[in-house]
């Protein structure tokens, strides 16, 4: 072979072994693992406990349309986003997030409850 050739060769592999090295990643360290493992965890029981919430909803919007009741409650739900500002600011949670998800669901609770009244 000859010396351009051997130039070329070894440049080539300089090359794949760089973009070797550059297309893997570096290892997770374990703490971000566990980190990680511990929100997968902490997401099922969200989603677990949301579903549980709206079996619940369900059973009051049923109520409410057998009652002929309004879908929203406006005074109940005043009171639930205080005392839910009130467990997220001793929680730790920011009380202004804690209010924007909780209206989120309220939000969904009445589209529900509305589907029900109508017959859906």
């Amino acid at each position: 072979m000859s010396p351009a050739h051997q130039h070329e060769d070894a440049s080539l592999n300089s090359a794949r072994s760089s973009e070797a090295t550059l297309a893997q990643p570096a290892p997770t360290p374990p703490q971000l693992v566990a980190l990680r493992a511990t929100i997968d965890n902490l997401d099922a029981v969200l989603v677990h406990v949301l579903a549980e919430r709206f079996k619940c909803t369900r059973q009051v919007g049923e109520l409410k349309r057998d009652l002929d009741l309004p879908a929203a409650d406006h005074q109940r739900e005043a009171q639930q986003i205080a005392r839910l500002e009130a467990l997220a600011r001793d929680s730790g949670l920011d009380p202004v997030f804690a209010q924007k998800f909780f209206n989120f669901i309220v939000s969904e609770v009445i589209r529900h409850h509305e589907a029900i009244k109508e017959g859906a």
